[in-house]
């Protein structure tokens, strides 16, 4: 595996690096030597973070940890993406041993269409956008049930995103021109 590692308001000491390589390289059993790893760790107001990503097949394995001291944050997220791996290898075995009553013509349409890489669209919705503002967006995307929300902002008449973030706040998309 090959280790990117990046510093934001740190200096990545040998020691913070080694402790990366030796935690995370217990997930080479998972990975191809060519495997990158991207690994950042950043300190704000104290608060020690690492966040790290693994692209794979299909998409990206991806965690972020906050504590207080960055080794702690480096196991506890070590933790969280050996949980992923096992989930996502468990996802693929389910995906191959499913469907084994349907004659494989069943599949042909959704193989076909992920065999030549092609992106398709099953669904479009269409909506008339009315401005509001971000609060009031969160709002609405609760009395949805939505993790995100598209809204015309009333402040700046440009379309924004308002999202749940994993701890429970709210974040917003604007579009920077």
């Amino acid at each position: 595996m090959k280790f990117i590692i990046i510093g934001k308001n740190i200096d990545v000491t040998q020691g913070l690096k080694e402790a990366v390589e030796s935690k995370l390289g217990k997930l080479e059993r998972y990975f191809t030597p060519d495997t990158e790893i991207h690994v950042t760790l950043s300190v704000q107001r104290e608060r020690q973070k690492i966040e790290v990503t693994i692209p794979v097949k299909g998409g990206i394995i991806r965690s972020e940890e906050e504590c207080n001291d960055m080794y702690v944050s480096i196991d506890l997220v070590e933790e969280i993406i050996e949980r992923q791996l096992r989930k996502y290898k468990n996802k693929l075995i389910a995906k191959h041993q499913e469907g084994g009553n349907f004659k494989q013509e069943f599949f042909a349409d959704e193989e076909a269409a992920a065999d030549d890489g092609e992106i398709r669209i099953v669904r479009t919705k269409k909506f008339g956008f009315k401005p509001m503002y971000p609060e009031d967006a969160c709002v609405q995307m609760d009395l949805l049930g939505h993790d995100f929300f598209v809204f015309r902002n009333a402040e700046t008449d440009e379309v924004n995103v308002v999202y749940r973030r994993k701890n429970g706040t709210f974040g917003l998309i604007e579009p920077e021109c």
